[in-house]
């Protein structure tokens, strides 16, 4: 079991968590992911590393509440424990210097970009980092992201901060200005990495995006989370859970993650109903060893 060390609320329906993690913080780099299970009677689900600390050996995940599983664990706080955590998962990210970047985050999939745009400065590249999301209070990372970044530019699709519009017509702008762009890394909604590929192709601009399809043991066995890219079935687990943008069958990947929508709802709704009930739990008593993480060699 991995207690959580701390929690902040970061936007209406996003959460913070830092979590004790030692071996995942040790092996964790840009792009990899964690499979978590909160309890027992829980399912298994994915999420990026957002940040991690070899010294603390911690490792920060950012959630946003859509389903049962990333509604039950809003509701943990610190102290408490999550029953599996297993990682770094999935692959890095192909990291190359001496370029012009523009990385762009969709809602939560801004704290998917962090890291990547982090280590993407880190390795000598010029950034320009754009943020969408639907409204004002869903933009997060602002501050962090525009202490690494050469240019900023936010949008939202109601206006109600930066400029109003979508992400790719910040994209559209930026190019006008600074054409010599070199790579684009998109994460966000799968409309919105459609969008942002659609457009790069045309101007042969290479396009990286991460995907999330539905995604149970993270290692390949299940199969689960096999995705279409250039005409092969690839698993977004071990293959991914980054490709090349220009490549990616999305209308499959829509399709597929539509599957469970009507019983992810009810099993949500089953929840909430629960906890109005006032039967929900969570374990909280101290573990022996942290039995279940796994590191990658």
């Amino acid at each position: 079991m991995f207690q959580i060390l701390s929690k902040e609320v970061l936007a209406k329906s996003i959460t913070k968590f830092v979590i004790e993690a030692p071996y995942v913080a040790r092996k964790h780099k840009a792009g990899n992911f964690l499979i978590i299970r909160v309890n027992d009677r829980g399912e298994r689900i994915p999420l990026t590393i957002v940040d991690s600390d070899q010294k603390r050996g911690t490792v920060t995940i950012i959630v946003q509440t859509i389903g049962k599983t990333t509604k039950l664990l809003s509701l943990q706080n610190e102290g408490d424990y999550l029953l599996d955590v297993a990682g770094p998962l999935g692959n890095p990210t192909p990291i190359h210097g001496g370029g012009k970047v523009v990385c762009i985050g969709g809602g939560v999939g801004t704290a998917e970009v962090y890291p990547i745009a982090r280590a993407l400065k880190a390795a000598g590249n010029e950034l320009a980092t754009i943020i969408g999301a639907r409204s004002k209070d869903l933009i997060i990372l602002e501050d962090e992201l525009r202490e690494i970044s050469d240019a900023t530019f936010i949008t939202t699709d109601d206006g109600s901060y930066g400029k109003k519009g979508l992400v790719t017509d910040a994209l559209s702008g930026y190019l006008k200005v600074e054409p010599e762009v070199s790579s684009v890394y998109a994460i966000g909604p799968i409309n919105m990495m459609k969008a942002v590929a659609d457009f790069t192709r045309s101007k042969a601009i290479p396009t990286y995006v991460s995907l999330n399809p539905i995604m149970m043991d993270g290692t390949g066995m299940c199969g689960a989370c096999r995705v279409t890219v250039g005409g092969s079935t690839k698993f977004a687990c071990v293959d991914g859970p980054e490709f090349d943008g220009h490549l990616v069958d999305f209308e499959e990947l829509m399709t597929r993650n539509r599957s469970y929508m009507e019983l992810e709802k009810a099993s949500l709704e089953r929840l909430e109903s629960e906890i109005g009930e006032g039967e929900f739990s969570h374990p909280t008593s101290k573990p022996k060893s942290n039995v279940n993480e796994v590191a990658n060699a």
